[in-house]
């Protein structure tokens, strides 16, 4: 993420995420949870504080205290892409709707979605979701515009 600089205002974001093997972890009061090896995308938001700087900044640290699922997961792996919009209103649930219409299955239900509905904020997929699917499905009324490899 060096040299990259992000907005310190509100926005959207999926994380890309790829390890190397299957493995465990503890997740807070998910407790213990298994997750096979592929691609994992994580939409969150950044709402607060330093919008999408701040938030990106802190999950691209290692060394942080566990607060949200995605702190357990990016302490042990690395991002590999980062998509995001700087659209002011919150896109995280319809982008959740729009990354499980690419095929994405969710590995474990209710993780990063416990204050929605939906069924999990993280995807699996066998494969590198595509950015340009992406942006078909979200269309212009929920567009992506910036996107980065890490």
């Amino acid at each position: 993420m060096s040299g990259t600089k992000f907005p310190p205002i509100p926005g959207t974001y999926i994380l890309i995420l790829n390890p190397p093997k299957a493995f465990a972890l503890e997740v807070g009061g998910l407790g213990k949870i298994s997750l096979p090896r592929g691609w994992y995308a994580y939409v969150g938001s950044a709402f607060g504080p330093g919008g999408l700087a701040a938030r990106i900044r802190r999950h691209m640290r290692p060394d942080k205290s566990r607060r949200w699922h995605l702190d357990y997961l990016t302490a042990r792996l690395p991002v590999s892409k980062i998509w995001y919009t700087t659209w002011p209103d919150r896109r995280e649930c319809v982008w959740a709707g729009r990354l499980s219409a690419m095929g994405g299955t969710v590995p474990v239900p209710g993780f990063g979605a416990s204050d929605c509905n939906c069924p999990s904020h993280l995807f699996l997929f066998p494969r590198c979701p595509g950015l340009k699917r992406f942006r078909s499905l979200c269309g212009r009324q929920y567009p992506v515009r910036v996107v980065c490899t890490v």
